[in-house]
Parts: C-alpha cells; sequence; structure tokens
C-alpha cells in the first residue's frame, strides 16, 4: 500500500494512529504534502491530467476506476487546485491499496476494513482537510448577499439537447453507487452502469465566488478556529464533537459485500476509532471508502458539491456539466482570436464556460428555443454580476452574446468561424432518434458551410451515435473524423467527435437579407 501524504521536510514522523494535534497553521500547510483524488468527466481523465499539469505543475496518475485522477501538490495550494475547471469533486487521499485482497467470507472482509481504521494514517490528512475549512469559511466571510431571486422551475419542449443537470443532493462521483453508513440498504450494481439518467434541478442556485484570494493570508486566517479533527475524545472541555458519514462506492463483482454493508462497518469503526458522531445529512465530515475491484483507497472529501455547479443559475430540462463543457473545448484547442459557435446552446453552459476560461476568443451562443436563449441569457448576466461583486466595479463585461436562431439557416457568413462546439439532440428527453435522421445531416452541412475551410473544427457530443456516424458518412467530403472520446453522461453511453473541416467548398445557401 502506498500513504497518500508524504511528509515534507522537517516535519516529525507521524504514526498512523497517532492523536490529531488540531488545525494547520500556514507554515504546516506549506511543509504538507497532499495526494488528491479528483472525479472527472468519464472519458476526459487525460484532458484533466493535462490541466493539472499546466495549472498546478503535478504530474497526475489516471485510475483503473475510471473518472478518477490523482495527483500530489502542496496543501498550500489547495486554493489553486479548487479553481481546477475539469475536475467534479476533490478529496485527500488518507491511504491507496492497489491490490487489496479481499477475504473470501463477507464476515472476515468487513472485519478487514473494521480492522483497517485504526492503522490509516488520518493525521496529515485531517490536517489538510481543516486547511481546507479555512478556505472555505473565508470564503463565504467574504461572500456578499445574493443578488439573484429565487429560481424559476419552468419546464420546456424543444430546448437544445444537453446533459442531464445534476441535481443539487445527487450522487456525488458520477458512474459510482453511493452508500452511507447506516443508510438503509441499496442495490448494490457495477459502477459503470449503476447511474440512472439524473432529472431535472430546474433550481436557481447561487454559486459562490470560485477565485481565492492570496493562498498565505487565506491559510493563516481562520485556522485557529476550525473544530478539531484529532483523534479519540476531544482535547479541549468544550470542543465541538464532529459529524461524519462514510460514503462507498465499490464496483466489481467478486466482493462478497454490498457498499452498504462496507459503508455501515467502516462507519462504525471510524465512530469508535475518533469518537465522531454519526449524521446521515447534516455531517462535518465525509469519508469514502472507494473499492474498485482490488483497489481501494480511503480518503476525505474536499467539496461538498459537485464544482461542475459552478456557471448555471437557470437550469433547463438538459444542462451540460460545466467540466464536461470544459473537456470538450479543451479538446478543439482554441487561439487566441478564434470565433467559436454553439449553434445549440441550450442554457448555455459551453460558451459561458468558453468565454471564462478563453476570454480572448469570442464566442457565440444560439438556440432555436426561445425559452433556451431566455435562460442562456440570464445565466450569462448571473455571470456578469458575479464579477462586479467580486471585482467591486463594473465588470468589463464577457466575449459572448446569444442569438434565436435556426440550427439549418444560421445568420452568419460563409467560412467565418473557427470552432464549433455543441450537444446535440440525443433524441431522448428533446425531439426524438427518427426526427435526428433528418437533422444531423442538415446540422453537419450548415455547420460546414459557416467553418472555416481546412482549419475549421467541430467537436460535438451526442448519445445517438448510429444516427451522427450515418450522417458523418454522408458527410465526409467537408468533415473528417478525427478523434472520439467515449463518455459516460448521466448513465448514457455518450461520444464527443472532434471533426476536422476539409477544403472542400460547402453548398452556398439563399441569402439571409
Amino acid at each position: 500500500p502506498s500513504a497518500g501524504l508524504r511528509q515534507g521536510p522537517g516535519m516529525a514522523e507521524t504514526e498512523a494512529g497517532g492523536d490529531g494535534q488540531g488545525p494547520a497553521s500556514c507554515e504546516e500547510g506549506s511543509k504538507l504534502a497532499a495526494v488528491i483524488g479528483a472525479t472527472v468527466p468519464t472519458g476526459f481523465e487525460l484532458t484533466a491530467a493535462a490541466e493539472v499539469q499546466e495549472k498546478l505543475g503535478s504530474a497526475s496518475r489516471i485510475s483503473r476506476d475510471r473518472g478518477k485522477i490523482y495527483f500530489e501538490v502542496p496543501a498550500g495550494s489547495l486554493p489553486q487546485v479548487h479553481r481546477l475547471r475539469s475536475v467534479d469533486n476533490l478529496f485527500v487521499v488518507v491511504q491507496e491499496f492497489k491490490d487489496y485482497q479481499f477475504k473470501a467470507s463477507k464476515e472476515d472482509a468487513l472485519k478487514d476494513l473494521e480492522d483497517m481504521v485504526k492503522k490509516l494514517p488520518w493525521t496529515s490528512p485531517l490536517k489538510v482537510w481543516e486547511l481546507n475549512n479555512s478556505l472555505k469559511k473565508k470564503k463565504s466571510r467574504r461572500k456578499k448577499p445574493s443578488v439573484h431571486p429565487a429560481a424559476s422551475r419552468e419546464k420546456l419542449q424543444g430546448e437544445g439537447e444537453e446533459e442531464g443537470s445534476d441535481p443539487k443532493g445527487t450522487n456525488r462521483e458520477e458512474d459510482s453507487t453511493e452508500n452511507s453508513a447506516s443508510v438503509e440498504p441499496a442495490s448494490d450494481q457495477n459502477t459503470e452502469e449503476t447511474k440512472a439518467a439524473e432529472a431535472q434541478s430546474g433550481e436557481e442556485e447561487q454559486e459562490e465566488d470560485p477565485e481565492q484570494a492570496n493562498t498565505k493570508d487565506e491559510l493563516q486566517e481562520g485556522s485557529g478556529s476550525e473544530a478539531k479533527a484529532g483523534e479519540g475524545q476531544p482535547s479541549e472541555a468544550g470542543s465541538k464533537v464532529l459529524k461524519f458519514r462514510v460514503t462507498c462506492n465499490r464496483a466489481g463483482d467478486k466482493h462478497s459485500f454490498t457498499s452498504n454493508e462496507a459503508a455501515r462497518d467502516f462507519g462504525g469503526a471510524v465512530q469508535e476509532h475518533f469518537q465522531w458522531k454519526a449524521d446521515m445529512t447534516d455531517f462535518d465530515v465525509e469519508v469514502l471508502l472507494n473499492i474498485h475491484n482490488n483497489e481501494v483507497v480511503v480518503g476525505i472529501a474536499l467539496t461538498e458539491e459537485s464544482l461542475h455547479r459552478r456557471n448555471i443559475t437557470h437550469f433547463g430540462p438538459t444542462t451540460l456539466r460545466s467540466t464536461l463543457a470544459y473537456g470538450m473545448l479543451r479538446l478543439c484547442d482554441p487561439q487566441p482570436t478564434d470565433i467559436i459557435v454553439d449553434p445549440m446552446c441550450g442554457t448555455g453552459a459551453i460558451p459561458i464556460e468558453g468565454a471564462t476560461e478563453w476570454p480572448s476568443c469570442y464566442h457565440i451562443a444560439g438556440d432555436n428555443n426561445p425559452q433556451a436563449v431566455k435562460r442562456a441569457a440570464n445565466n450569462i448576466c448571473s455571470l456578469l454580476k458575479k464579477q462586479e461583486i467580486k471585482e467591486s466595479s463594473t465588470a468589463p463585461g464577457i466575449p459572448l452574446d446569444i442569438i434565436q436562431w435556426d440550427i439549418c439557416n444560421l445568420p452568419l457568413r460563409t467560412g467565418c468561424v473557427d470552432i464549433i462546439v455543441s450537444d446535440m439532440p440525443f433524441g431522448k428527453r428533446i425531439g426524438s432518434k427518427k426526427k435526428n435522421w433528418d437533422l444531423y445531416p442538415a446540422c453537419l452541412m450548415e455547420m460546414g458551410r459557416i467553418c472555416v475551410p481546412g482549419t475549421g473544427r467541430a467537436v460535438l457530443l451526442t448519445q445517438d451515435k448510429k444516427c451522427f456516424a450515418k450522417a458523418l458518412s454522408r458527410m465526409g467530403h467537408i468533415w473528417r473524423k478525427g478523434q472520439t472520446v467515449w463518455v459516460n453522461v448521466g448513465g448514457l453511453h455518450a461520444a464527443v467527435y472532434l471533426l476536422r473541416r476539409t477544403w472542400e467548398r460547402a453548398e452556398e445557401r439563399r441569402s439571409f437579407w
């Protein structure tokens, strides 16, 4: 087994079951080297690893359990870790077992999991958790009151199809079965197949400002006021007793136990070891037990809800995750001054993510449904207001426009667009697979017309792979398939296609003016 935390220079050696020393100071934070686990959109693990290398200078290891990467950073870099665009949830690794041998009988296997608790090196990961908490508390203190009214729960027909939005309070990790200690039993299934299509949230949510102030200042301020997460009984009279839950994500068919049973017994041992109080809903600490065949990872969650909810406040029936939108945009490698179009933008997840991360490009979003355009416009306004709050002055704006149009008859000149990125209708929640047989070829033709010959590219997401392949074969003279990324979208097996525009001239359409 490999320990999840390594000692920095000059740090005292810590025993696996040693007493916690309370919140880490800024100096300790600079010495702690934390192994961070991150859940990412399935299929975009390499994209996330490239972002970590680029922004944090750390090499990542991609887990055998799809949708997860691991990388090591100084604990003082936590604010930068939270600003990563491609990760959904974060956790600090307590310990990882790459080839854990489970006993054949259920009782013995569960007893081993119980015994594991008191042998794990909890102290340093808990200090990382406390540092992370101090950042969250400082951020909430600095955050101003919400500038938006309560969410509307509108439902509409005909909005451009995107991935199902992840409702507040749903499973934290995509493609996994979540089970917590003491919760009611649930059926245990293989990781890749369990997650059903997620329900529409329709709830407006005011996101916290993802930007953090100076790292050192944040680590210093508030660290002394954290609840102690040390081991055993609380060290001071009147100290807060932490509440916790254990979440088990299990995949594999050779285990003699269910996720619920593992979470229950492991959670019982955690409670006995720390004298924490179990609470399934209002918890301070979430301990993660990830089991993928013989790979076991124990961690402590650093995010309360998925980071993919950062941009959208007005949801539609199908709202793409911002993390998946980032992965799609990064796939087409935007360059400064590129014109990027999403002709079926829905609630605007792709162009908003693009304008935020690639402000030197110009982004155009459009949809044929007026309600979708209205929602996208509201999301853009929310982003602008968030910028004004953050900068305490008039924000410079974002390079993004939203238009209502017909995807098959776009009011754009031939050959004027560098990149097209879009989530195409799946034919499930919106439209139908029958309609897609006519829609897809017409879309590809019109996209080919507006895209720059030779250098233009398109990144398109769809679950209707058969229909898309047929349409692409008919448009082979103007589009060449470059790369395919297989992704899991709310339990649906979908594909992201990178297409490159050929030099062939596209059919000219009638004048629009």
